[in-house]
């Protein structure tokens, strides 16, 4: 049996069903179009090193050979950078047999270079649950450029339920393409996925750059930071900019995209042999994205080992398609607070809107 990825409608009638159950109870604002928030519990554990529990092994039986201190959050408690914890989540999956489960960081996560990363029992790979799987998950978080203040309850990560392989291949998005334009502003450059560039045009800011030992971000602070304090300008020279080694940046796409209500995309991760960096740890797009306002794809890069020369339009990733069992009962941007819908560039929601 061959489940599209499914939609609102259908996650809650999984949560009734008690397919997806959480101690609290799950409340309706954590069922977006195509996916469910999932909220950190009562404490986190700091560990010496990530992991993978691997086949045959849970993560509690890891965090015991790893574990440096534990801590509770129901009050609040700050994650230092380059630290790695690992904090149960609310919710627990006992999921059939021929469905299994997808996750990647909200957002908002992102954009804040806060890695987090989806881990259950027996995994072998990050923000991967398989078909069946019956148990709790946890989430893995190490922040990287910013210290944040994190509590019980908060959602830095989200969950999508799906079956076999629901992607579109080059001549289906092709004719998507040519029924409902998934690209504006530019050509759709499709191989293997939706192509997309950068957008380093014009004289004035291109990106942010994270500031080095900046302060603390409270996670529940909404519309509350300077950016000034956190960030300074990115500016492109004759449409080129350098990225350093172990910066963090937040860049623009040049395409705006627009997904229909019958798709979702995931930002598939940058190949190593285009250039030494790597594009954009969230990587959801919800149904609607885009759709009634085309809205460009905000991209988070990290440059690895050695400076990079970043050109204007040069491509430096790739969307991939998949197909929703059936139209969502709520899209984004639509009766739901959503936050990048006709975005340009834009930091995250934590953040004042900057000086021009």
């Amino acid at each position: 049996m061959r489940v599209p990825v499914l939609p609102s409608q259908q996650l809650r009638i999984l949560i009734a069903q008690g397919v997806i159950d959480a101690d609290p109870a799950i409340a309706e604002d954590q069922v977006q179009p195509a996916s469910l928030d999932l909220r950190l519990g009562s404490f986190a554990v700091r560990v010496r090193a990530s992991f993978l529990p691997g086949q045959g092994r849970e993560v509690q039986d890891r965090i015991r050979d790893l574990e440096m201190h534990r801590f509770d959050l129901t009050a609040g408690a700050v994650l230092e950078r380059g630290c790695v914890y690992l904090i149960p989540l609310a919710e627990r999956l006992a999921l059939p047999g021929h469905v299994d489960a997808v996750a990647n960081a909200k957002s908002s996560t992102g954009r804040l270079d806060l890695l987090t990363r989806t881990v259950c029992d027996g995994g072998t790979e990050f923000d991967r649950i398989p078909r069946g799987y019956t148990g709790r998950l946890w989430a893995e978080v190490c922040p990287r450029s910013f210290a944040v203040l994190v509590r019980a309850g908060m959602r830095l990560n989200q969950l999508r339920l799906r079956s076999g392989e629901v992607r579109l291949d080059d001549d289906a998005l092709e004719r998507l393409h040519v029924a409902s334009p998934i690209v504006r502003g530019a050509e759709a450059r499709i191989a293997d996925g939706l192509a997309f560039s950068v957008d380093l045009s014009g004289g004035g800011r291109v990106g942010w750059r994270a500031r080095p030992h900046a302060g603390v971000i409270d996670l529940d602070r909404i519309g509350h930071y300077d950016p000034a304090a956190f960030w300074e300008d990115v500016r492109a020279e004759d449409g080129r900019i350098i990225l350093d080694p172990g910066a963090f940046y937040i860049l623009m796409s040049r395409e705006a995209v627009s997904i229909p209500p019958r798709f979702a995309a995931e930002m598939a991760p940058f190949l190593a042999m285009v250039g030494e960096f790597r594009v954009h740890y969230a990587g959801f797009f919800d149904p609607g994205f885009g759709w009634t306002t085309p809205s460009r794809a905000v991209l988070e890069v990290r440059c690895h080992e050695a400076p990079f020369a970043l050109e204007h339009g040069q491509i430096v990733g790739k969307l991939l398609f998949e197909r929703m069992e059936e139209e969502p009962d709520r899209l984004y941007g639509s009766s739901i607070a959503s936050h990048y819908q006709g975005q340009a560039l834009k930091l995250s929601k934590h953040f004042l809107a900057p000086d021009p």
